[in-house]
This record gives structure tokens, sequence and C-alpha cells, in this order.
């Protein structure tokens, strides 16, 4: 069993209680955590085995979910995915977050130590959401606000994201839309994308060098947990300050901090 196999049945194990619980509104819940603990659409039929729900009740659950703008059902008519106001729900989770104290002290040490600024953020869709961003005190910087956001195929949070995705599930998150060229560097073809990421992921970091904006170099680390994380730390700057092999030398202080930004999280710490 992998740990992404792990995670992923526990979570189920989770929902299920709440699916046996009597609020219905705990019920609903516990059927959301279910159906977005799982990398793949899901349908009626497979929701039915797996809870053993009656089917007339677990389809009016659904519909209710639908309903709301909770779930979305696929163009097939059969299987359900996320929908809008979750995702924006699941956003603005992460974006108010900002609020806490804990994290961005963290932040805000480790650009005092590196002098760079550094941003937390995470895959929203196709696109990379900064979620808590603190900027470099240097003149010479790239800013970005909380709550912009940017590619997933051509930033290092992204690529980072992607790496620890399916080879299957890249290919259905990137292959609808072409991969838009921000730079001569970007790479769009996504059999070489392919590659970058497969990399990424043996090493456990990802890079962008001058992929996003010209003259910007960005290093980021997956915000370890348990399987798939989807939150990262990034560390950008300008070429000029951060050269490939001044990001091997930051990179301990980086993963050191994301281990400190996920103990805060798993503590709930404000």
């Amino acid at each position: 069993m992998t740990a992404e196999t792990a995670t992923a049945e526990s979570g189920s194990s989770y929902a299920r209680a709440d699916l046996d619980g009597d609020s219905p509104a705990i019920r609903l819940f516990g059927l959301m955590e279910l159906i977005v603990a799982k990398d793949s659409f899901v349908s009626l039929q497979s929701l039915t085995t797996e809870t053993q729900i009656p089917k007339p009740t677990l389809h009016r659950m659904l519909q209710q979910l639908e309903g709301a703008d909770l779930l979305i059902r696929q163009g097939d008519g059969r299987h359900y995915g996320t929908g809008p106001r979750l995702r924006r729900f699941a956003e603005s989770l992460l974006l108010n977050a900002t609020q806490h104290g804990a994290r961005r002290a963290v932040l805000r040490d480790l650009v005092n130590d590196l002098g760079e600024t550094c941003v937390v953020a995470t895959i929203s869709g196709n696109e990379v959401l900064y979620v808590d961003v603190i900027d470099t005190p240097q003149p010479l910087r790239f800013v970005v606000e909380a709550g912009s956001r940017a590619p997933i195929h051509c930033t290092a949070s992204g690529k980072m994201g992607l790496s620890q995705m399916s080879p299957s599930q890249r290919r259905r998150l990137l292959e609808p839309a072409r991969l838009i060229a921000s730079t001569p560097r970007t790479i769009t073809d996504l059999d070489i994308l392919e590659e970058e990421l497969l990399s990424t992921r043996q090493r456990g970091w990802a890079l962008d060098v001058e992929e996003y904006l010209p003259s910007l170099v960005c290093a980021a680390v997956p915000i370890p947990q348990t399987g798939r994380s989807n939150l990262f730390l990034a560390v950008q700057a300008p070429a000029l300050r951060m050269a490939e092999t001044r990001v091997l030398e930051i990179l301990p202080a980086l993963e050191e901090a994301a281990r400190a930004i996920r103990k805060i999280e798993d503590e709930g710490i404000a």
C-alpha cells in the first residue's frame, strides 16, 4: 500500500463514519470529504458500493450537493467532481489562514535568513494560488500578492504539485488547454514537461529558472504530510541573486521551514 493510498483510505474511513451520523448536514459534509479525498471523478454506483448507502438516498444527497454548486456533474452525466463553490470555499479557507501569526512568523524568519521573498502556495485547478507572501526588503524584487494566481506548468510550486500526481492525472489537467509560453524558457511540450516532473519528483524539490517571468528564479518544496501535499513553500529572487548553486545551499532552510509550517498546521496554532 502506498502512502497516498493509505491517506485516501484514512480519509474515506473518517468520511464513512460521518455518513452514519445523525445530522443531515454532517452526512453531506462526510460525503464531500469522501469525494474530495479521491484523485478521480466518482459515480453514483462506485459511491453506493463504497458507502453501502442505499442508491436512492445517495442519489438525493448528490443532487443536493450539485444543486448548491458544491459538486458538478461531468459531461458523461454519470461522474461527479468538485464544484466551483466548494473550490472557492477551500481557497478562502487557505487565504484567511494568513491571519494566523504562527505561519507568518516562520515565513518572516525564513525571509530574514535568506534575504528573499518567500511564499506559501497551493494548486487550484490548473493554476497556482498564492495564499501567504512575505516580501524581501531588498529594493530589487518581484512583487506577488496573496490571492494572486500563476500558471501551473511554469512555476516552481506548480511543478512541485504536478510532480506528485500520476501521469494520467497530469494529462487530464494539462491536455485540454494549450500550455502558454510565458517566457522563451517556458516548457510547452507535454512530453518534455513530463520528464522535468519526473526529475522533480525524484529530487523532492522544484525549480523555475525564468520560466514564468524573465530574470526570476524560484525554488519550491512541499509542506510535508502523509501522502500527496497540496501546500508548498517557495523562495523567489532575481536571477542575479539566485543562481542554481545558491538554490542548493538554501534548500535545507527551506525544508526546515516547511516542516515547521506543517507542525503549525497539524497543531492548529494561531
